[in-house]
Order: structure tokens, then sequence, then C-alpha cells
């Protein structure tokens, strides 16, 4: 899907008909051509509380996302509706509208906590969309963030304690928007005037205490606090009379209340010049298929009742995009040599640095489009098809030379062999005769351009193969004494000896050259990947140093405010980030 495409409405991503959730196959075409980088926009909150609306209006239209008038609930699942970013050129925004949370139709909760865990596994930014104020029954509404460490994992290995699993999901995780409708209160504390944000971090202030009440009220808050660091909140008055909601995408603006669409218009802005294309960890940009590999992973997890790990989707994703990078690559070799060589080259050398030129390009277009290539598996797997391109394109060079030398031999000695046929040369001094011919014949083979690599060895084996008319032209030749026929003998012996290590050394040049040939290739592998792995730590790095200095903003508010129990555990999950961080890394092995 290209800036020009445009979808004309939303359709179904994840379907959610019978208790099960189902990804809908035309969903996944539509991602799939969205070669763009993504921005993903997640929407949850409870039903009849007018997220489709705002959705429709990130989308830059009035009707969309069905809105809904009655109490039923009208959003089955996820639906997705992707749309050009107005605000980022060459980009895709793809909004995702979830179906009402607490819907009493459904009377099972269990589905609302996979799609409220989907949102947050899909968006790069995660919109929570509630009634009024925030009071403790919007905090337990949003129970599904407690769940969220029941529901999700970041890494995939069964040694991984909760703690840790909660420790990674920031670097994970989307930014938290808080949208309060139909909002009532005067924005103030002590008497002096605050902004949304504040009134949203007020009320996340933790209660002291130890009873099971000051639990269940810090619980929510805590790990809001914990998992979205980056927090933004948004207030909205009543956009029209109550009377006139039930037909919002009909009113016109102006009979919309003003402060409302003002409030409308700053969200808007917000979210388009905030939220970023979705990354994975890596600083992998995500795509429409990346998206979609994305999906699929974590609902077919959901389906065979495992939990969704976001670990193991990289790495799933990592195998599709890697297998695709080798076939780039491979494809970019064959195009860059088809181009470049002809057979036969002059020298073996000729064709091995064409090849080796064309391999450096073709390591670095798949170190381009890898990531996460474990155990460089993939990288090896170039390796060996590059190698075994290598060989063939030697046979077939050796194959080359072979035949347009043993063309050229018919085309300048066959005139010689008919004289032979005739017995032109059976007659006295014939034998002498011949040699010097056939020597003459053989200068003129050898200023012949572009034989290639086979050039002696044709010619030894063509001159071998005709040992036996030089041999019986040289016992007739009644010109010639016995002396001189054992000299010629003795020369004749002393030549193929000469030819016989010549061709020895050849072989031996050969096989030298192919062998730097190979260690040339490892060591470009070896740097490239090098190369790699160092930009890759400093990416993580980075990642790694946001959500430390993220963490450590969160231990100290906790700290001042007085809860060292729970700063104390924030102190823990840093100091294993920390450990982990600096014995993490790649190894370089591609033997």
């Amino acid at each position: 899907m290209t800036s020009e495409t445009h979808m004309p409405g939303p359709v179904c991503l994840i379907e959610n008909t019978t208790g099960q959730l189902v990804v809908n196959q035309e969903a996944l075409k539509i991602l799939s051509a969205v070669t763009q980088p993504v921005v993903v926009v997640a929407i949850v909150g409870l039903y009849r509380t007018g997220k489709s609306y705002l959705m429709n209006k990130l989308a830059g239209q009035k009707k969309g996302f069905s809105l809904g008038s009655t109490v039923q609930s009208q959003t089955k699942g996820i639906w997705m509706w992707c749309v050009p970013h107005p605000k980022k050129p060459k980009h895709t925004l793809v909004l995702l509208d979830t179906e009402g949370l607490g819907d009493v139709e459904k009377g099972d909760n269990q589905n609302d906590s996979w799609i409220f865990a989907l949102a947050v596994l899909l968006s790069n930014t995660f919109i929570y969309n509630s009634m009024g104020t925030i009071n403790q029954e919007a905090m337990d509404q949003l129970h599904y963030v407690i769940e969220l460490t029941d529901r999700i994992r970041a890494n995939s290995s069964p040694d991984n304690s909760e703690l840790e699993d909660s420790a990674d999901f920031v670097s994970f995780f989307p930014a938290f928007v808080w949208t309060l409708r139909d909002f009532y209160l005067q924005l103030e504390a002590n008497g002096q005037p605050i902004s949304a944000d504040e009134y949203l971090e007020h009320s996340l202030k933790l209660k002291q205490g130890t009873d099971q009440k000051s639990k269940d009220f810090n619980e929510p808050r805590l790990c809001i606090r914990k998992f979205f660091p980056k927090r933004k909140c948004f207030i909205f008055d009543r956009p029209a009379p109550r009377k006139d909601l039930v037909r919002l995408e009909q009113l016109k603006e102006e009979d919309l209340n003003p402060e409302f669409i003002e409030q409308t218009k700053e969200f808007y802005s917000y979210i388009l010049s905030h939220s970023n294309a979705k990354t994975l960890p890596g600083g992998i940009t995500v795509n429409g298929p990346r998206l979609e590999s994305l999906v699929l992973t974590y609902v077919n997890a959901i389906s065979s009742g495992e939990l969704p790990c976001m670990e193991n989707a990289v790495l799933a994703l990592a195998q599709i995009e890697n297998s695709a990078a080798v076939q780039k690559a491979i494809a970019h070799y064959d195009q860059q040599m088809s181009r470049k060589v002809q057979l036969p080259t002059d020298t073996l050398q000729e064709l091995l640095d064409l090849d080796r030129a064309s391999e450096r390009e073709a390591i670095e277009v798949f170190m381009k489009n890898s990531f996460k290539d474990v155990d460089q598996k993939f990288q090896k797997e170039l390796g060996a098809q590059l190698e075994a391109r290598r060989e063939e394109f030697c046979k077939r060079n050796v194959k080359a030379s072979s035949d347009h030398c043993m063309a050229l031999l018919q085309d300048i000695f066959g005139p010689l062999e008919e004289d032979v046929k005739q017995g032109i040369f059976s007659k006295p001094g014939g034998y002498r005769l011949f040699i010097q011919k056939k020597q003459e014949l053989e200068k003129k083979y050898h200023k012949a351009p572009r034989k290639g690599i086979q050039a002696e060895e044709t010619l030894n084996k063509y001159l071998k193969s005709k040992e036996d008319v030089a041999d019986s032209l040289l016992q007739t030749d009644q010109s010639l004494t016995e002396k001189e026929r054992e000299i010629e003998v003795e020369r004749i012996k002393a030549e193929c000896a000469e030819a016989a290590n010549k061709m020895l050394k050849e072989i031996q040049m050969k096989n030298e050259q192919m062998m730097e040939q190979k260690e040339k290739s490892y060591q470009e592998h070896v740097k490239q990947l090098t190369e790699k792995m160092e930009q890759d730590r400093a990416q993580l790095m980075a990642e790694q140093e946001r959500t430390l200095t993220l963490k450590l903003q969160e231990q100290k508010l906790l700290l001042d405010e007085g809860f060292r129990k729970e700063s104390e555990k924030l102190h823990e999950e840093i100091q294993k980030m920390k450990m982990r961080s600096s014995s993490s890394g790649p190894s370089c092995n591609i033997l």
C-alpha cells in the first residue's frame, strides 16, 4: 500500500465472535501490502464511551469506525483502518479500534483481557478512554493493567521470573494516553490550576498503608507507573447535549461544544505529532508485513493456550525476514555476476576478483535486511550458498574455456590433420616438415585471445591425442638416422615432462587461489558481522539507557513519596537489567 492507496473504511483485524480470537485474512492482505513504516495507534475502554469517534477524527473522517447509539457494544474484536499519515510523509497510520470492555452481553471478561493485551502489544501509542473523572471506580476498571503480567511474557527463557519479565515491559510497551470524556471537574489542586497531565499524575499517587484496601488502591496505580512511564492525559467536555449524542457523526461542527472541538484538535495534533513509527528492540522499524507477522504470532499463541511472548514474536519475524534476506542477497549476487562476468575469463584470479566484489555487496544486502540472526544461522546459510555459487561459476568457467579452446584447436589444426590423411608428410623429410608446421600452428593458437584458464591443458590433451601420428611419421621417415630418431624421442619426452610439471604448478596455484578466496570470504563475513554487531550493541545500549532513566525517575518518585519497599523492588529490577545488559551481546561466530 503506497501513500496514494486509501482504505475506504475499517476492516476487522481480529474477530471475536464465539469467544475465540481469529485473525481476518482480508486484513492481513491489506497489511502485507503496506511497505511503509507504520505508526500504530490503538484505543481501548469501556463500551459506549465514544472511542470510535476519536479514531474517526484521527483518520480524518466523520464516519468509519462504528459509533453505535444504543447500549449494545458495536465493535467485536479489533478493527483496523490504514490511512496515509497526515503529518509524516511516507508513513502509514494504522488505527486499531477495540470492542468495548466490560460488555455485559459477553458475560466473560477473559477476552477483554486478551483484547487489552493485544492492543498494548501491537501499538506504539495506546489510548485508554473512560468517562468522567479518574476515581477509584475508573482505577478498578483498569484491572486489565494488573493482569498484563499474567497475559504477556517479555522473554522466552523458562528461567525468567515475573519480575524480570515485567522489568522488560517498558522497552516493549507503547506510550500511554488517558482520555477522559464528559469531564466535569475544575482542573485544580490545593486551589491552584493544574494541567490535565498534572491531574493524571496526582491521581496516580499512592496511599500509605499495608491493609488490603490500601493495597487494592495502589496496585493499578503502581502498574500504570511501572509499565507506562511515558504518560499523557486529555480531558474532553461533553460534545453536545445528551439528546444529540445519538447522532454525533451527523452533527456539524457548529453544533458541537466549542471547547470540545478545541480539545479534540489538541488531542488530534498531539497524537499525530508525537506518535513515531512502531519499532522493535534493536531499532527495527515495523512495516505492514512485520505488523502482520506480529498479529499472527500473538493470536496463534493465545489460541494454543500459551502466553504471547514478545521475544518469540520478534524471533518468529526474524526467521521470515532473515530467510528473505538470504534470497535477496543471492539474487543481488547473481545479478552482479551475470552483468560483470564474461566466460571464459583470462585467469582464475579475474573471476575470483569479480566474485569477491559481488559477494561483498551480497553480504551488505543481507546485513541491511536481516536482524536477530541467532548464532548467525542465516549468515552461515548465505555463506554456504555463495560458496556453492562461486564453485559453480568456476566449473562453468572451466567448461567455457575447454569448449572454446577445443573449437579453436579444431579450426587451427584441422588443415594439418587433413594434410596427414592426404599423405603430404609420408615421404623422406616429412617428419621435420610436420613438426615445423605443428610448431607454427601452436604459436598461432597461443596468440589467439580470451582462451581462458584451460588453454594449456586443452592444448596438451589435444597434442597427446595426436602423438601416434607424430610417432608414426618419425619411425617411417627414411631421411632420419637411428641416432636422430633417438634424439627426437628424448626431446619429445622432455617436452612432455615439462608440460606435466607446468600443469602441476598451475593446479597448485589454482588451489591456493581458491583457498585464499575462501579466507577472504570468511574475513568479509566477519568484518561486516562485527560492524553490524557494534551498531546493534550501540542501539541496544541506547534503548536500555532510556529504559533505565525512566525507571530511575520512577524509583526516585516512590522514594520521595515515602514508599521505600516499592522503591527497593524497582531498584532490584534496575540492578537485574544492568547485569543483563553488561553480559548480553551477540557472539561473532560464523564458522
